[in-house]
């Protein structure tokens, strides 16, 4: 389920791509526990860009209409506006995930 369908509300498109970088902060942290967090932050955030530029090939858009669940995962259009919702949800990732430890497990080494 999207946050996209509980509103229509302009705040649902950047809420739902700072949900997209907790997830990706989330996967990261679980593929590279013994990392800092600072470092997954900062990973999370170069896949959301990396992705959201790959959108600027078109690619991911006839990917999508091959396979719609490819949508959610690479996005169809390219938007500025998107990176920075993508840092702001890495950074409250990060944030949750520094103030309590809970991401992956609290005795995770630093």
């Amino acid at each position: 389920m999207s946050i996209r369908t509980l509103s229509d509300a302009a705040w649902t498109v950047p809420a739902g791509d700072g949900l997209y970088a907790v997830l990706v902060y989330v996967l990261v942290a679980i593929l590279l526990p013994s990392k800092s967090k600072a470092l997954i932050a900062a990973a999370a955030v170069t896949v959301c860009v990396m992705i959201e530029l790959f959108q600027l090939t078109g690619l991911p858009a006839e990917l999508g209409e091959s396979w719609p669940p490819l949508r959610l995962v690479l996005g169809t259009t390219f938007g500025s506006a998107d990176l920075f919702a993508y840092a702001g949800g890495a950074a409250v990732a990060y944030a949750v995930d520094r103030t309590t430890g809970t991401v992956v497990n609290s005795t995770r080494h630093h």
